[in-house]
């Protein structure tokens, strides 16, 4: 080996040092001030929603503001190129949903790629759909639901708050997976939908809890099975679609927060460690389970592995669908 390859593979070794001397001493300082949490939708949503719950109790722990930036638009696509563009120095998170995996399928020409710009620091709470149906089905559960497509094929249609979103794909899935042909009827956003449902406009919906149960405690809705892996502990008596004859299926909305890559290691375990630590917490557990939610707070590895099965895992529901969005 020559001199001056020693002398470069020195210098290498040399800044791999200063990189993480520079490193643990940026995770010392830090925050020094203000941090900016990009939610890549409007304001009033279920993302939104849930960075301002995380926010607060963030903003306290770390001794420093947490400030929300609603960047919507393309169905999140906007802000989500604006926190994979931002300076990866730990004052910019992202704190974004099920469309960070779901549009790697839906749109052609992504500005950036989910896993290589984002380092991902922790899952905060999953959100499950609710399948409920109006009081003109006759059909008591999922099993009888499907029987009743089956027998009916293209005659019962189902809504969502849109082609893409969390709702239309849970559909799709059970769709899929049932052998079942249900029509979907698009619109634009979760209130129109749920709108439709309960003025008959439609049969069936996959509807967050949050604003799905309300209706079925009222009356006016039924609801046969909720969409995640287990019972919501809001409604014991709800069962899970797998448990109500297809095994494995599993679709939730999702809340996670991550930073652009290549932000320090030290900043990431810090906000890792901060994170679930609140949601662990009774308070903030309390009422996300109020609110049909199921609080996670998980490590960076978990929340990593999450998210490359769930671009697998959508990327043939999409395909299957025909959805596209662009």
């Amino acid at each position: 080996m020559s001199l001056s390859h020693h002398c470069f593979i020195r210098r290498l070794g040399s800044l791999a040092l200063l990189a993480c001397a520079i490193g643990h001493a940026l995770a010392q300082t830090y925050p020094s001030g203000p941090i900016r949490m990009v939610v890549p939708f409007p304001a009033g949503g279920g993302v939104d929603d849930m960075a301002r719950i995380l926010g607060q109790p963030l903003s306290a722990s770390l001794g420093k503001s947490i400030v929300i930036d609603n960047r919507g638009g393309a169905n999140g696509n906007i802000g989500t190129e604006i926190a994979a563009k931002s300076p990866h120095d730990g004052y910019t998170l992202l704190l974004t949903g099920a469309g960070l995996v779901t549009n790697v399928s839906l749109y052609r020409n992504l500005p950036f790629d989910p896993i290589k710009d984002f380092a991902p620091i922790s899952l905060v709470a999953f959100a499950p759909n609710v399948l409920v149906v109006h009081l003109s089905v006759p059909a008591k559960s999922v099993a009888e639901l499907i029987a009743l497509a089956k027998a009916k094929p293209g005659q019962l249609q189902y809504g969502s708050a849109g082609s893409g979103s969390t709702p239309h794909l849970a559909a799709e899935l059970f769709k899929t997976m049932a052998h079942v042909d249900i029509v979907h009827v698009p619109y634009r956003g979760t209130g129109p939908a749920m709108i439709g449902l309960l003025g008959g406009e439609i049969s069936v919906i996959f509807q967050p809890a949050i604003a799905a149960l309300p209706h079925v405690k009222s009356g006016r809705l039924r609801a046969l099975a909720v969409t995640s892996a287990t019972r919501l502990p809001a409604e014991p008596n709800l069962p899970t679609i797998a448990e109500s004859g297809l095994p494995d299926y599993e679709s939730s909305q999702w809340y996670g927060v991550l930073a652009p890559a290549r932000t320090p290691e030290e900043i990431l375990n810090l906000l890792n460690a901060h994170v679930v630590t609140i949601m662990q917490a009774g308070n903030i557990r309390q009422r996300l389970t109020n609110d049909g939610s199921v609080p996670v707070g998980s490590t960076r590895e978990q929340f990593a592995a999450h998210l490359k099965a769930e671009i697998v895992k959508w990327a043939k529901v999409i395909k299957q669908s025909g959805a596209r969005v662009d």
